[in-house]
């Protein structure tokens, strides 16, 4: 009489597949079950309340609907003629500058926006901390950078 050819972790390897193949028909039983296929229109629908918000209920008929001039409504971006045009001279104080490397750092005075200053910018003035000057900003290469740096005043 012959032995099974299979051994003990043969067997218990082959459990595991079984099981695991259980375990996933189950889960896809389940999945079947609780899918949302096959449902009418009315469930699928969504509405958008007075304040935007997505909500399920349709809107009350009976509500007053409120009015909003055609002119009022923005769609894409700002026109060019309505973006007002702003001073490009700043004025601000140097908060950091060192002669040695050539560069700082000016705090704008209305924005506290902290920018970049490079010594080729400042066009053979000499700068040092709290300074008071006016400048331009443009983007460089890391973010703002002041350029046409003067003393204020």
């Amino acid at each position: 009489m012959g032995r099974s050819q299979a051994t003990f972790g043969k067997r218990e390897n082959e459990k595991k597949r079984l099981k695991k193949r259980q375990e996933k028909a189950e889960k896809k039983e389940e999945r079947l079950a609780n899918s949302s296929k096959g449902q009418g229109l009315e469930e699928m629908l969504a509405y958008v309340d007075e304040n935007g918000n997505i909500v399920d209920t349709p809107p009350d008929p009976t509500k007053k609907k409120k009015e909003i001039p055609l002119e009022s409504i923005r769609i894409g971006a700002i026109r060019q003629e309505d973006i007002e045009e702003e001073d490009p001279v700043r004025t601000g104080s140097v908060t950091f500058f060192t002669d040695s490397k050539g560069y700082g750092f000016i705090k704008d005075s209305a924005t506290q926006q902290s920018v970049f200053v490079h010594a080729n910018n400042l066009n053979g003035l000499t700068i040092k901390e709290n300074d008071k000057v006016t400048f331009e900003v443009e983007m460089g290469q890391k973010g703002p950078s002041a350029f046409n740096v003067k003393m204020a005043g």
